[in-house]
């Protein structure tokens, strides 16, 4: 465990890096779907309409591809939120992230009310993913 601001072990951190690294790859070669019977969401399940998340893992796909349109068509947030996982990654390994611990739930709530605004502008324009 760290403490203060000390570096985390760095194989952990590795670790992190090659797991992110493998879900890019799998996303990478994985072919979205549109089609709502394979959803995963259980908002989408239950009440019909995606969430303010959908989308997301199906933007990540096309952003591991390089097709930026297709992501922001399918989730307009999705870059913004990969780029936090990355830079995320990039303070945890150079021990920023105790110093930056007291803002993350500020980011948390920031982004939650980007995600909720955005789904409610989508839901009252019809634009929500299929």
């Amino acid at each position: 465990m760290t403490t203060g601001s000390e570096r985390p072990p760095l194989a952990s951190w590795a670790v992190a890096g090659m797991l992110g690294a493998a879900g890019l790859l799998l996303l990478h070669v994985w072919t979205p779907s549109d089609d709502v019977r394979y959803s995963i969401c259980l908002w989408r399940r239950l009440l019909g309409i995606p969430c303010p998340g959908c989308g997301m893992t199906r933007a990540f796909a096309h952003l591991a591809k390089g097709e930026w349109r297709a992501a922001l068509a399918v989730h307009p947030l999705s870059p913004l939120i990969a780029l936090e996982l990355v830079l995320g990654w990039f303070a945890w390994g150079a021990g920023a992230f105790p110093r930056l611990a007291g803002r993350l739930p500020a980011l948390l709530l920031a982004n939650v009310a980007l995600l909720t605004a955005l789904w409610m502008g989508r839901l009252a324009a019809g634009s929500l993913p299929r």
